[in-house]
C-alpha cells in the first residue's frame, strides 16, 4: 500500500483485521458518540436547574415585595434547593452517570479497541474517508500535507 496516500498509520486496518471486525468497531464507536451528546445533555440539564434554582430566590424576593408572602414561602420552603429526584441534586446524578455508566462504556470501548485493533480510532470512518474522497482534487487529502 502506498504510504504517502491514504490515511496515516493509526487510521490504517492491521493486517488480519475483517470487515466485520472493523464495522462492529465501528458501531460501538458510533454508540459511545450518542452516550457523548447524552452526557452533554445531562450537564445541560444540571446547569439549567442550578440556575433555575438560583433564579428562584429573585422570584421569592419579588413575591415578598409585592405581598404575596404566602406564594413566596411556599416556594422558598417546598421548592428552593429541593432534590430534582430522591436524594439527589443534579450534581449527583452527574457524579453517578460519570463514574458508573460512562465509565464502564469508555473503558469497555477503550479495551475493544486495544484488544482487536491496537487501540487505533475510527477505522471505519477512515476506510469510508477513503471511499468517497477524490484523489488529486484539493480538499480531499487524506491527511493535513499529504498530496492530492
Amino acid at each position: 500500500m502506498d504510504t504517502t496516500d491514504g490515511p496515516d498509520e493509526r487510521h490504517r486496518r492491521p493486517p488480519g483485521v475483517t470487515d466485520d471486525t472493523v464495522a462492529a468497531l465501528g458501531k460501538l464507536s458510533e454508540a459511545l458518540e450518542c452516550v457523548e451528546r447524552a452526557r452533554g445533555q445531562l450537564y445541560s440539564l444540571h446547569q439549567l436547574i442550578g440556575h433555575a434554582d438560583l433564579m428562584l430566590d429573585d422570584a421569592v424576593r419579588m413575591f415578598r415585595a409585592a405581598g404575596h408572602e404566602a406564594i413566596a414561602d411556599r416556594i422558598a420552603d417546598e421548592l428552593v434547593g429541593r432534590n430534582v429526584i430522591a436524594g439527589r441534586w443534579t450534581f449527583q446524578i452527574v457524579e453517578d452517570f460519570d463514574d458508573g455508566y460512562y465509565a464502564l462504556f469508555r473503558e469497555l470501548d477503550r479495551v475493544a479497541r486495544t484488544d482487536l485493533v491496537g487501540g487505533r480510532r475510527h477505522l471505519y470512518e477512515a476506510e469510508m474517508k477513503e471511499r468517497r474522497r477524490s484523489r488529486g482534487r484539493p480538499g480531499h487529502e487524506a491527511r493535513p500535507g499529504g498530496p492530492l
